[in-house]
């Protein structure tokens, strides 16, 4: 923030403050920015002869009544003009008659504040009434966020790292001269596209960085628009765009690829070096993502997995997706593996933990035939852990976990293993346990657990754990209803040792003690 006081004897008790607003988003505006516009006396905005400001359309939440607003309207704005001066004669007179229709107020002790897009010294419309109202009026200049930044951070770009130098040029410079100071330079802006846009087209393209660079139109508005620089239309492109050459550290080529499953999709980084992630999401929402999920999320370059585990992901436009069914495990393994073997960072998402029937042992499988690609894994919150949390410490001694799918394993194989998990007196956690296919194993299980286990014997079913129809629930064993156990359900059966005592609220709280009773020699 900068601030300065009149010089020249004029004296006033008006202030005038130029505004900076950000590029675009209202929630942009900084809190002192917003405060500012909230007390001010007076309002002034540039605008086109059309009269629309999109200075004060991101400033209208902050607004109140009784403002007074001075709109500052251009003679001229790329178009001819018959002023003895020419376009330049006729804007710099604009701006004299502008600095003094805000005088009038000052000199009246008003509050004015004179809004600005992005940042007011930063290519801004403010600094012209600055240069000629701060030798004779109290001023200050509250800085905001600028295009630049604006662009960069919905394209989940960095703009520079460590030594790296970031140009910033405007588009009106001969594409002769722009290409060179590309060519020369580690990252960089191009402001003031529009009807320029050719021109900057041209040299990326002569400065060997076209398919590097991005295009951003409105960033942060609901207007906004992104793509590669090299497919954009000319005759699509308004004045308020620019061009961006991010940090080569992070660089990825922007080129499109095809979303989805089975179709091929391009390389987004150098041949070498690509890996897979295996990364456990937890059993709901983002908080139950590990901070090391997170940050491997963030630093892939593709995601891949089931299309519903991919949406609670948040949006990052330079990530690609790849959804698919939850059926295709072997194929999905393949298709990640083939995106690293081109040099990407992929990340293979699982709901819970990737190694409790998820998608961990799938790629590894898969890898273990070539051996050409790095796989990682990274642990998750196992649905089982957040149920069993819900209601206390049901798994607090030794348990069995046992999915009662049989896609991949014959119902012969799970009873038997219900069976010696009963015999073993081993707590369980039953993962998949109906579908809508499936429907008839909940029963089954319960019958063969009831060979070798009391009917009191706890059973806690947990629904959509973490999610908005979460539910949890304790029965008994003899009482469990396959009719209230669907694909959404995990079941944690007690051992004989499994207790159910109830909380200070009434409900009800299950835990298996650690200590085991002795057995006879």
């Amino acid at each position: 923030m900068s601030s300065e006081h009149a010089s020249n004897g004029e004296t006033s008790s008006g202030r005038l403050r130029g505004v900076g607003l950000g590029p675009g988003d209202p929630e942009l505006v900084t809190v002192k920015a917003a405060r500012l516009i909230g007390e001010a006396d007076v309002i002034a905005y540039h605008s086109a002869r059309h009269g629309r400001s999109i200075a004060r359309s991101v400033a209208e939440p902050y607004l109140r009544s009784g403002q007074a607003e001075e709109a500052l309207v251009y003679p001229v704005t790329t178009e001819t003009t018959n002023h003895p001066g020419g376009y330049q004669g006729a804007i710099d007179e604009f701006y004299e008659q502008c600095a003094e229709r805000l005088a009038v107020h000052l000199r009246a002790g008003r509050e004015v504040v004179l809004l600005c897009e992005g940042d007011p010294f930063f290519y801004g419309s403010y600094m012209h009434m600055h240069k000629r109202l701060s030798g004779r009026f109290e001023v200050e200049v509250v800085p905001g966020i600028t295009s630049i930044s604006g662009a960069s951070a919905v394209l989940g770009r960095p703009l520079a790292e460590r030594d790296e130098t970031l140009t910033v040029l405007p588009g009106t410079l001969d594409p002769d001269v722009l290409a060179e100071r590309l060519a020369t330079t580690d990252a960089a802006a191009v402001l003031k596209l529009g009807r320029t846009f050719d021109g900057v087209h041209e040299a990326f393209e002569k400065a060997g960085c076209l398919d590097q660079a991005f295009y951003v139109e409105r960033a942060t508005t609901d207007r906004q628009r992104t793509l590669p620089l090299a497919e954009v239309d000319p005759d699509s492109v308004p004045y308020f765009s620019l061009a961006l050459l991010p940090s080569p550290v992070n660089a990825v080529d922007p080129a499109p690829t095809e979303d989805r499953l089975g179709k091929t999709a391009a390389s987004t980084a150098p041949a070498a070096g690509g890996e897979v992630v295996v990364v456990g999401l937890g059993p709901a929402g983002w908080e139950w993502t590990t901070p090391e999920a997170q940050s491997a999320l963030g630093a892939a370059d593709e995601l891949v997995g089931y299309g519903p585990y991919l949406d609670r992901l948040p949006a990052n436009p330079r990530q690609r997706r790849h959804p698919s069914d939850n059926r295709v495990e072997a194929e999905r393994a393949e298709f990640a593996l083939d995106l690293a073997r081109a040099g990407s960072r992929v990340a293979v998402v699982s709901s819970g933990d990737p190694g409790v029937f998820a998608m961990a042992s799938a790629v590894l499988e898969a890898a273990a035939e070539s051996s050409d690609v790095a796989v990682r894994v990274v642990p998750g919150l196992t649905a089982a852990q957040a149920v069993a949390g819900r209601v206390g410490a049901p798994l607090g001694h030794d348990y069995c976990v046992l999915s009662l799918s049989d896609r991949l394993k014959p119902w012969e194989a799970i009873a038997q293993r219900l069976e010696a998990a009963a015999k073993a007196d081993l707590a369980l956690a039953i993962y998949n346990p109906a579908s809508r296919s499936r429907t008839w194993q909940v029963a089954a299980a319960r019958d063969v657990l009831l060979e070798h286990r009391t009917p009191d014997t706890p059973v806690v079913i947990g629904r959509d754990v973490g999610g908005s129809e979460e539910t949890s629930r304790v029965v008994r064993l003899a009482d469990l209803d396959p009719a209230e156990v669907d694909m959404r359900c995990l079941l944690v059966i007690g051992s004989s040792t499994t207790r159910v005592a109830e909380q200070p609220d009434g409900r009800p709280v299950v835990f298996t003690p650690r200590r085991y009773p002795a057995t006879s020699p």
